[in-house]
């Protein structure tokens, strides 16, 4: 339906998967679609690669689901419940 817009603004007409990292899955593979860090966290967070069109995955979590371990590129990354909910991904 041409003008529907999807839960996160977009009007392409698909299904968006769109979500944070913060609600995937453990072992699921996951697009950047962008990151809505400012300041030293946005920098960070770019100077690990979490870049959008980076494909992330999700290894495991902590008990009460901070830190999240993932994997980009060749290595791994843990990051705070905080900062994963402010990157927005694309489920494949």
């Amino acid at each position: 339906m041409p003008g529907r817009r999807d839960r996160h603004g977009h009007g392409h007409g698909k299904v968006c998967k769109c979500c944070t990292l913060m609600e995937v899955s453990s072992g699921k593979k996951v697009k950047i679609r962008c990151h809505h860090a400012k300041g030293a966290v946005r920098q960070r967070l770019l100077d690990l690669g979490f870049v959008p069109q980076t494909d992330i995955e999700v290894i495991r979590r902590a008990p009460l689901g901070d830190p999240i371990e993932c994997r980009v590129a060749n290595y791994k990354v843990a990051l705070r419940k905080s900062e994963a909910c402010l990157i927005e991904v694309e489920q494949y």
